[in-house]
């Protein structure tokens, strides 16, 4: 910002002083030759006074004009032409000073039936004091230049300094700091988006703050219920009947889980920096999830298929890739048809072309509808009667980890969850599953 309008100043800057320097600069190199031309010219009314005075005193006959009374008048290496009339009616000229001048500049001047002076001075010192005059004139431009330069940082710093300051506590409120500023900058508009952007702080922290405690509240309520359900399952666990038994001991295991995921949902809602997650083994993440949708796979004549590298590593929450899974092996099962496959490999697709992990969810079916596609992670949106609100929830999922999830390919549909820079399980004798 600062160098655009620096850059905006100084062209307008340098613009102006080349406009009005260039006439500027002509116009002095016209002053100082008229000045020149003005003082040979008041030499020359001199010199015909003379001239006149000694006609009128003795008849100017030739050879009575008394020249050193002139001389004095002639610029040093000047030339002087008295050309007057004769009673013979010839024109006669009497010279003074050099013989010749170089480059002369000259006046004329003429006194009727007395004849007529030329003046003729080199034009050396002309052009040396004109030039004097064109660099007085640059250096007044360039100290008008160096002022303007100066103004010109000064206004640049005073807009964009305060620019700047505004557009980092905006960044700031975006990374969840809601601290408040008291500086203003003086500037109107400015200070209205600052008073804007405190207001904005002060209503995102309470809306947090009360998110954060209906989610506390809510997990806390779900625990218990879920505790609830496993007392009652623990009774069922002393049944008789070895079936019963079986089916309540999978039932509580089934609750020890979804308490751990209540568990870690929670914990990781309330850290939000991304950037300093540790890296997690996601074949080993996901291989749970995928256990657990394998029974309703089969119940429906279907399979459900986990591949990819075990020692790939991503920089994840293990609870937030577990549920986005979840959500898109269920979008798999209730809309998709034939086997489905979570496959975990590397791709080439983040900036500069670097290397990230994507895990693949595809299946069989018919895929998704053109009119469907462009809506499909639209919250509340749906086609086939649900809520509309799990692709939803699991884009926000990755994207809070600083991922991404696309929908890779219409027919058949697959999914693409693009994660973190990869890295390799290392072991003891070097990265598992790679030689040494």
């Amino acid at each position: 910002m600062r160098r655009r309008i620096l850059r905006s100043m100084l062209a307008a800057l340098l613009l102006t002083t080349v406009v009005l320097g260039i006439p500027l600069a002509f116009t002095a190199w016209q002053w100082v030759a008229d000045i020149n031309r003005n003082d040979l010219m008041a030499r020359l009314d001199r010199m015909a006074q003379e001239v006149r005075g000694q006609e009128q005193a003795d008849g100017l006959v030739h050879g009575t004009l008394d020249l050193h009374l002139v001389q004095a008048l002639i610029p040093q290496g000047g030339k002087l032409t008295i050309i007057y009339p004769t009673p013979e009616d010839a024109a006669l000229s009497v010279t003074a000073g050099v013989t010749s001048v170089h480059d002369p500049v000259a006046q004329s001047l003429s006194m009727g039936t007395s004849g007529s002076l030329r003046l003729e001075v080199p034009a050396d010192r002309m052009h040396a004091m004109q030039w004097q005059a064109v660099g007085a004139v640059g250096l007044v431009a360039l100290a008008s230049l160096a002022a303007g330069v100066a103004v010109a940082v000064v206004t640049a710093r005073r807009v964009a300094d305060p620019l700047r300051d505004v557009a980092g506590r905006a960044a700031r409120l975006a990374m969840g700091d809601f601290r408040l500023e008291a500086r203003r900058h003086g500037i109107t508009e400015l200070d209205r988006v600052s008073d804007v952007l405190d207001s904005a702080a002060v209503e995102i922290a309470g809306r947090l703050q009360r998110e954060h405690t209906l989610v506390a509240d809510v997990s806390h309520q779900l625990r218990s219920r879920l505790t609830a359900v496993r007392l009652r399952l623990d009774e069922l666990s002393a049944h008789a009947d070895p079936a019963v038994v079986h089916e309540a001991e999978e039932a509580m295991a089934q609750v020890d889980r979804l308490t751990a995921a209540i568990d870690e949902l929670v914990r990781a809602s309330r850290d939000e920096n991304a950037a300093d997650l540790d890296p997690v083994p996601v074949v080993e993440e996901l291989r749970g999830v995928v256990a657990e949708w394998r029974h309703p796979f089969a119940d429906a004549g279907r399979r459900l298929i986990l591949s990819g590298d075990p020692t790939l590593r991503a920089p994840v929450t293990g609870s937030r890739l577990r549920e986005a899974l979840a959500v898109l092996v269920d979008n798999a099962l209730m809309h998709g048809a034939g086997d489905c496959t979570v496959s975990v490999r590397t791709v080439y697709g983040g900036p500069d072309r670097e290397p990230l992990i994507a895990v693949e969810v595809a299946d069989e079916g018919d895929g998704v509808s053109d009119d469907l596609a462009p809506h499909i992670f639209d919250r509340g949106f749906s086609g086939a009667g649900s809520t509309g609100v799990g692709l939803a929830l699991a884009r926000a999922l990755i994207e809070a980890d600083g991922g991404r999830l696309e929908l890779q390919r219409r027919r058949p549909a697959l999914f693409a969850v693009f994660l973190g820079k990869p890295t390799r399980l290392r072991t003891a004798n070097g990265v598992a599953g790679e030689p040494r």
